[in-house]
């Protein structure tokens, strides 16, 4: 009894992938591939977060490349941008004044400074020689010798502190310090070009031509970087995907042209071409025991339509019709 039933599936199986594949012949020896427009989806939505400010198409609309689809609100952006700007101006200064040294009016002044303390380190020393010899002769005391030798003391370290700042200052600064000043300049003016990025990115432009298919943000609302504004069905390409059985395989190639008419009435033939055809079978039993079963195998197709004016819709129904020995590839409504 079991061995009746599997003959019985197994003539089934054998005869409905037959009835399937002479079906997908016409009379005259043509291949009818059936299949479905597929058309690609993107979803579009800013750069940068923000309060959405302005939405200026809605769904149905048809966009070009480059077509300016909302705004966010550009006042943060743009005092994020000045005080940036502002910053940059405080760093660029900085650098400036490193780089040119001091000026001639400080190291005047500083020389003047050094002067003024040559002369009060002559000064302490002629009382120092006044007091030395007040006390080889007993008409000084040892006091007011020690407190000119302090005072001399005092006088020469203060000069010498004035002539080190006077070298100082004509050096000028040091060139660590001059390339940590030229590296926040650089670090400020990158902030400014981030900054003026994010002002760009506060506008949504469509990255392609296309239909506005869903407006899912509305004015008003805060949106984070990212998050789905608009989702845009893009115009081309546009592509039918179809499937070939394996013992037709061969009669398809990459390249081949074809038209496509849908079911609708009175509708225009629609070119196109074969763009892709499966390396990988599907649809395949899981043991395949005879011949005759490897014909329940086939491959996925892409037939790419030239759709200028946009007839095209997501899911519609298409026939592609190959005429026998012509190399030429037709698609018909059912």
């Amino acid at each position: 009894m079991k061995a009746i039933l599997a003959i019985v599936v197994l003539v089934a199986g054998i005869g409905g992938g037959f009835w399937w594949w002479q079906g997908h012949r016409a009379s005259d020896g043509t291949l009818l591939l059936q299949g479905n427009v597929e058309v690609r989806q993107v979803n579009l939505g800013f750069k940068v977060p923000g309060r959405i400010a302005s939405l200026l198409v809605d769904e149905g609309a048809k966009v070009e490349p480059g077509q300016k689809l909302g705004s966010l609100d550009r006042v943060y952006f743009e005092d994020n941008l000045r005080q940036m700007r502002a910053q940059r101006d405080q760093s660029a200064a900085n650098l400036a004044k490193m780089v040119a040294g001091n000026r001639p009016q400080e190291i005047a002044q500083t020389e003047a400074l050094v002067a003024e303390r040559e002369a009060a380190s002559a000064n302490a020393k002629v009382s120092l020689d006044r007091a030395t010899q007040l006390l080889k002769t007993a008409s000084g005391t040892q006091k007011t010798y020690d407190d000119a030798v302090a005072l001399n003391r005092q006088a020469d370290a203060q000069l010498t502190s004035a002539r080190e700042a006077l070298r100082l200052m004509k050096a000028g600064f040091r060139q660590e310090d001059i390339d940590l000043a030229r590296a926040q300049l650089a670090d400020k003016e990158a902030a400014i070009r981030i900054a003026e990025r994010q002002l760009i990115d506060a506008e949504l432009l469509a990255p392609t031509a296309g239909v506005v298919l869903s407006r899912v943000r509305e004015l008003g609302a805060i949106v984070n970087a990212g998050e789905t504004v608009f989702v845009l069905s893009l115009t081309t390409p546009v592509w039918v995907r179809t499937y070939v059985s394996e013992p037709d395989l061969g009669r398809i190639r990459p390249g081949m042209p074809v038209e496509l008419r849908s079911d609708t009435a009175q509708s225009a033939p629609i070119r196109g071409r074969i763009g892709f055809i499966s390396t990988t079978a599907e649809f395949t039993p899981k043991t395949v025991e005879t011949r005759e079963l490897r014909t329940a195998l086939v491959y996925r197709v892409r037939v790419v339509a030239d759709d200028p004016d946009g007839m095209l819709r997501q899911g519609m129904p298409m026939t592609v019709v190959v005429h026998a020995g012509t190399g030429v590839a037709t698609a018909e409504g059912k």
